[in-house]
Order: structure tokens, then sequence, then C-alpha cells
């Protein structure tokens, strides 16, 4: 894998994160699989450090899901997403609520940069803290 892409600021939490199914409770580290249920975490939340969630492969979007969850459950540690990542779903990433991104293939961080300067609005609430365009418009 590559090196960890930071989405936010957050410091690196660096225990190794353990499957959902071997998780016992006062871990710091966890990763969750396409399948598991991100909701089996939630009273784990105060123990947790970093949430990393799988994307075995393009196709996969229910980890977008999990740290949407996880974002309005209160959880404000860090969530990684790991796997086959590709740099044109950074921005979706950051409105799930990511942190961070270890993708299979690095990115170029210049890339990266201009991919997340992009488009400076947004038009939906998310688990992110942009407010959209036309709460702007309206002043609110």
């Amino acid at each position: 894998m590559a090196d960890v892409f930071r989405l936010r600021s957050d410091p690196e939490h660096t225990a190794p994160a353990v499957p959902l199914a071997d998780y016992q409770p006062g871990g710091t580290a966890v990763r969750l699989e396409p399948a598991d249920d991100a909701r089996l975490l939630l009273p784990h939340l105060g123990a947790l450090r970093r949430i990393e969630i799988a994307f075995p492969k393009f196709r996969e979007g229910r980890g977008f899901s999990s740290a949407r969850i996880l974002r309005e459950a209160g959880f404000t540690h860090e969530i990684r997403a790991v796997g086959v990542l590709y740099v044109d779903q950074l921005t979706f990433l950051v409105r799930a609520g990511f942190d961070a991104v270890l993708p299979e293939t690095p990115f170029d961080p210049a890339v990266a940069q201009r991919t997340l300067a992009r488009f400076p609005h947004v038009y939906m609430k998310a688990a992110d803290a942009a407010r959209p365009v036309w709460a702007l418009r309206q002043g609110g």
C-alpha cells in the first residue's frame, strides 16, 4: 500500500487496526469490511481513535455510508479509507466524513490538492461542515 494521504490535519494514529470480528472492547483501532455493520461500533466510539473502512474494489460504495453513520453518531477521531481508491473520489470521501486515505496506488499530492480545491461550494448537507451554496445565498 501507498502512504496515507491526509484529507484533514488530524494526527496519525498508528495502532494496528483489527477486523471488526476480532475487536475487543478497549481496543483503539478497528477495520470495517464492506459487509460489516458500522452501527455495531456505536457503543465503543469513545475508546476508538481510528476506524479504517475497506474499499476492496472500485464499485464498492458501502464505506461511504459507514463513515456517515459514524460521524452522525458523534465519532470525532480518524476515519481512514483503505484500498482501491482514486483521486476523483476525494471530494466525496471528505463529504462522507473521512479524514485520511490509504490507496493501493499512490496519489500525486499536487493532483489531489487541485481535486479537493476544484469545487469551492457544495449543494447538499453532508457529514462535513460545509455550508450548502443555497444557505450561503440566503445568509443562513
